[in-house]
């Protein structure tokens, strides 16, 4: 059942309403945390001629200890960030969070079994 204020995630077609807890601007889905590129400068304007999908990336932390997600446009390469909200999916989040330590920058198979670390 749509929300009053809603958009439908264009991601994964979950029905999201706008008002979302913790945050004054919703525009990623909670449930895949997929968003869409619709502003250019600042959360709102609707300024980006793009409109392709923001994929999740990566998630960072600023100010108090607060998540934020990175996004990429799959259409123009974009990167935005975009607060978390209270409802996202947590799974999802701890996933983003974890993904660089299941790649790490050198690997395993580089390092020959057995030899001592300098």
């Amino acid at each position: 059942m749509p929300f009053l204020r809603s958009f439908r995630c264009g991601h994964c077609g979950v029905d999201v309403s706008v008002d979302a807890p913790g945050t004054s601007h919703r525009n990623h889905c909670p449930h895949c945390l997929w968003s869409r590129h619709l502003d250019r400068n600042v959360p709102g304007d609707r300024g980006a001629g793009c409109s392709g999908g923001m994929e999740p990336i990566a998630v960072t932390v600023r100010g108090e200890r607060r998540w934020v997600l990175i996004h990429r446009c799959t259409n123009c390469g974009r990167l935005r960030l975009n607060r978390t909200a209270g409802d996202d999916n947590v799974l999802l989040l701890m996933q983003l969070a974890a993904l660089p330590l299941s790649m790490p920058p050198v690997p395993y198979a580089a390092v020959a079994p057995g030899a001592a670390a300098s």
